[in-house]
Parts: C-alpha cells; structure tokens; sequence
C-alpha cells in the first residue's frame, strides 16, 4: 500500500508532536521510530551551540506552536484587561490611543506614573481604573485633589512609590501588564507579575537585559508570554510566526544609526573635543522617532542597538554569534528573521511606535487599525550600511557582556543608564566618556562576575554597585564644563 507523503507526516505529528521532526542535537528533539528528520537545529553553524533552550517569546518550540494556534482560533472578538505601567510617557499614551482605536478589546484596570499628576487625572477620569499609582506621596496627594474638584465619582485606590507600582502589576483583574517603564524599575514589577501568570507586553527592554537569567526561567515555570512591544523585537516576533522550531537561523536587527549616522568616525572624534556643547545637543535629538531623552542619546552612542541584541538573545534564544546588526537610515524595515533555507523575512511599517504595541497587546490576532498604510512607492528607496564599531564602541561592549553572561549585562545596562543620566545633567561630562565608563564598570566586575545561579538579589547588588561605580569614576574625571 502506498501514501503520499503528507499523509505520513500529518500522521507523526499527531502521533509524536513537532520534536519527532526536528535534529537529533535540537533542544526540544524527540526522537521518532521513522528517524525522519525534516527541521533542522536552530543558528547558522546547524549545532545548536549557543542558543537558548527556553526563549521568553512564544517562539522556536513545539509549546509555543500549539500556543499560537490556539490562541488564533480564539479570534478577534477577544477582550484584555490591561495594566499599563508608564501610562503618562510614550509608551503610555499611544498604548492608550491603541484603546480608544479598539474599546471592544480592551479594558485599563490599572495605571501608574511618575509625577504627572494632571495628566494621570485626565487617564483616570477617562478609563476608570481600578488602581491609580504614581511616584511620590506628593503627586498622589495632588491627584486626589483634582479628582476631587472636579466631583469625580469612581475614584480609584490611589497609591505611590514603588509598593503603588507593584499594585497597579499585579492587580488581580488584568491579564496582561504593559511595561512602558524606563530602566531597571520595571524589573521587581514584571516578575511579581509574571509570578501571578499575567502576560507581559514588554516596552521595559532591562527587564530582560539586567533581569534575563531570572526571568526566562520564571517564564517558562509560570507558562506566561513574554510579547515585545519594541519596534525591533516586535518585528522579530512577527516574521516568526509560522517558523517551525528549528527554523531560525539567524536574527537581523536594524538601526537607524542615532544622531550622528551622517557623521564620519573623524567627523564625531572632533566634534566631540572642538565642539562638545553641540555634541550634547545633536546627540539628545533624534532623527526619526519621537522618544524619551534616554532613549534618544542611546540611540546616538548605539548603546540601545547593543543592549537590543541582549534583548533578542534572551526573547528569541538566538546566540549571540547569529544576532546581526545593520543600519537603516529609512527606518521602514524593522528588523528581519533568515530562516534556514537563507530566505530573509522583514517586518515593514512607518516609524509609528503604536504598530509593535498593538500587537504586543492583541497577539496572535490582527486588529483593523486607523493607521496610514504603508506606500513603498512613496519611499523610493531603503538602503543599509555597516556600523561603524570603532565609531560607537557601545556595540561591542554589549556583545561582549552578552557572551560573558550572569550579571555581566545588568553591569552593562546600570553603568549605561548612570553615565547617560550624568551625559544628560550637564556635568561636564563628554560624549566618549559613557563608553569609557562602562567598560570601566565591567573590567572591575570581573573579579565578581557571576554566571550561574544569578538570584533577583544578585541582579539588584550589582545594578546597584555598578551605578555607584559611575558615580565616583566620573567625579574622578576631568571635568571640562561645557559653555554656552
């Protein structure tokens, strides 16, 4: 008797699952009594080495392809219930336009902010959230007030500081938590979170960067999805639906190139000791997204590109050998997948943040959006360039503390953030002063360096050391305060 091969196929996969398919060195291979062998092991050098066994995305396993499918039969009817961590800065309000677009899918049981408490007021006024948090007693206070004044009669908990985040993540109503939090903040939330198996919308990149050998196990322990909500890792996730574990070879992340992209190496050398005062300004201006002052000068240095690739590692489980970077000055492809058959799939879409967040909160379905389509015609033209890594040496110092592990990136991610708060204030502080100060922080970190049973606590002594570490290595520097 003779079947078509298809026929045998579908047959094992019932049978033995989507490991009966995969390479005898795969980590999530189970071997067949037909020895069939038709996916292969994920990366370019076909071994496996490398890569992550547990990635925090829903991709690249058997579990996540069931997950996927069944979570796409559900349809577009479905409704979440969200609690929005940084609902007054970017990532906040274009989360919450994405609500009004969609009032159907979507219900906001909890907010939190900074300080802005006239804004907050005017969210909670319109969403009704159960909880209501922002960052000092002060600013709580003044919310209270204004709610008050204006006879506001669903009134919130209102709560503050760090325990008020905490409340607004884990509220017991919402499925899933947006983390649009800057920096290492976001870390103690997202695991209390995943913790009660909510599903994290992840704007916070540290969470992952600092928090990565904490939180992919939890992950997995908890069954939650990790769904990035950045425009890089967005695209990533969206070219790999589909891909079939194994599939993946590579990962391509794009760049605009910040700043100084039109900038030769010599150009920025000596702009930065003839001209430091314009270097500030040019460097804290983006030429294509509307970000945050942090965010935009990582951009310029590419420490954000470097601290992305860590990011990927841990969201994709692709080695840090098969993650590439390559500048996009257009900023329309936002990054691509090469499967491994070398095809190369690419995410397309304007440089609108609120494309990676709609989907980050509405996965695996495709929501009609009121958004201008994208006109390649329009375009003309996309062209990609190298980076330039004697030019922004924050790229290696990323993939170094990516390979070297442990708490080696929350070094990395700490000492970024501290000598790019200092960049900011104005101290006097260069522009090639921030990578000089990382890799101070990670060559002293060596001594202590931990790869293996890496603890929250851990993570949070060495961010801590690490800012500290900036702190006094830049008072020692000498100081060329900028004139106007």
């Amino acid at each position: 008797m003779r079947y078509h091969l298809s026929f045998l196929l579908t047959a094992l996969y019932l049978r033995e699952g989507i490991g009966a398919f995969t390479g005898p060195n795969h980590p999530h291979k189970k071997l067949s009594k037909t020895g069939l062998n038709v996916f292969s092991v994920s990366g370019s050098a076909g071994t496996g080495e490398g890569w992550l066994d547990n990635p925090s995305a829903p991709v690249n396993s058997e579990a996540s392809a069931k997950k996927t499918l069944q979570e796409s039969l559900k349809g577009s009817t479905f409704q979440k219930r969200l609690s929005l961590l940084g609902s007054t800065g970017s990532i906040g309000t274009q989360t919450l336009e994405i609500v009004d677009a969609c009032p159907d899918n979507f219900v906001v049981d909890a907010l939190s902010a900074g300080t802005n408490a006239k804004l907050m007021a005017e969210q909670v006024m319109k969403y009704k959230p159960k909880i209501a948090s922002l960052a000092t007693p002060e600013a709580a206070e003044e919310l209270k007030d204004i709610l008050k004044a204006a006879n506001f009669d669903q009134m919130p908990e209102i709560c503050h500081g760090d325990d008020g985040i905490l409340q607004a993540a884990t509220i017991d109503t919402a499925d899933t938590v947006v983390t649009g939090i800057v920096g290492a903040a976001g870390l103690k939330p997202t695991i209390e979170a995943i913790k009660l198996r909510k599903d994290i919308a992840l704007a916070n990149k540290e969470t992952l960067i600092s928090g990565g050998p904490v939180i992919n196990p939890m992950v997995a322990e908890y069954g939650v999805n990790m769904l990035p909500a950045d425009s890089e890792h967005s695209a990533i996730f969206q070219c790999l639906q589909g891909v079939p574990p194994g599939g993946l070879r590579r990962v391509i992340l794009t760049a605009s190139g910040g700043a100084f992209r039109d900038f030769s190496r010599e150009e920025l050398f000596k702009m930065c000791e003839e001209d430091p005062r314009a270097v500030q300004a040019k460097a804290t201006t983006h030429p294509n997204w509307d970000m945050g002052a942090k965010i935009t000068l990582d951009s310029a240095t590419m420490m954000n590109k470097g601290l992305e690739v860590i990011e990927a590692h841990y969201l994709f489980g692709a080695s840090y050998d098969d993650i590439d970077i390559v500048v996009h000055p257009q900023s329309i492809v936002h990054s691509m997948v090469e499967t491994q058959d070398t095809s190369c799939m690419a995410q397309l879409g304007w440089a609108d943040m609120r494309l990676p967040l709609v989907y980050s909160v509405s996965w695996p379905h495709r929501l009609r959006m009121p958004y201008k389509p994208l006109d390649l015609a329009e375009l003309g033209k996309l062209t990609f360039l190298k980076p330039d890594r004697l030019k922004y040496p924050c790229i290696d110092l990323a993939y170094s503390a990516g390979k070297m592990g442990g708490t080696m990136t929350a070094v990395l991610n700490a000492a970024n953030e501290a000598a790019n708060e200092k960049f900011r204030a104005d101290v006097g502080l260069k522009f090639m002063d921030i990578p000089k100060l990382i890799e101070g922080a990670m060559e002293k970190h060596k001594d202590d360096h931990k790869v293996d049973g890496v603890t929250l606590e851990d993570i949070l002594h060495y961010d801590e050391w690490a800012r500290d570490y900036v702190e006094t290595k830049s008072a020692e520097m000498e100081k060329t305060v900028v004139l106007l």
